[in-house]
C-alpha cells in the first residue's frame, strides 16, 4: 500500500498554448501562473520553448523568443539550466514535445539528445 507521501509524489509538467512568439513572450512577463521551466507551445508558428525572464526557444525557428546559444563542448542540458535558472528537465521536455509534434530542434541541441530517435529531431 502506498503512503501518503508515495501518492501525492509528482512532479507537473505545464505546457502553455499560444497563438503567436509574441503573446507567449508577453505572457511569460506578467503572467504569474507562468513559471520558470514551463513548457511553451506555439503550435502555428511551430515553435517550442522555456518560460523564464527571457523565454527560449528550442526549436530551430525561435520566432518572436530568444534562440540558445550553442552549448559548449562539454555542455549538457543540466549546465544550460542553471546557467539560465530554470529548473532540471525544462529544456529537455520541451525538445521531447518537439520531436513529438514533428518540430526541428535548434541544431546546437541536437548533440545533447542522443535519447532522441533521429526521426523525432529532424522535423
Amino acid at each position: 500500500m502506498l503512503t501518503d507521501s508515495e501518492r501525492f509524489a509528482f512532479s507537473a509538467w505545464r505546457i502553455h498554448a499560444f497563438a503567436s512568439t509574441g503573446n507567449a513572450y508577453d505572457a511569460v512577463q506578467t503572467d504569474e501562473i507562468i513559471a520558470a521551466g514551463d513548457t511553451l507551445l506555439i503550435l502555428d508558428e511551430g515553435v517550442v520553448g522555456v518560460a523564464m525572464t527571457w523565454p527560449f526557444a528550442i526549436t530551430a525557428e525561435p520566432g518572436r523568443l530568444h534562440a540558445v546559444c550553442e552549448p559548449g563542448a562539454a555542455e549538457t542540458f543540466g549546465h544550460i539550466e542553471k546557467a539560465l535558472d530554470v529548473p532540471d528537465g525544462s529544456i529537455a521536455r520541451a525538445c521531447r514535445l518537439a520531436g513529438t509534434l514533428g518540430f526541428a530542434i535548434d541544431t546546437g541541441l541536437l548533440p545533447l539528445l542522443p535519447e532522441l530517435p533521429a526521426t523525432e529531431v529532424d522535423g
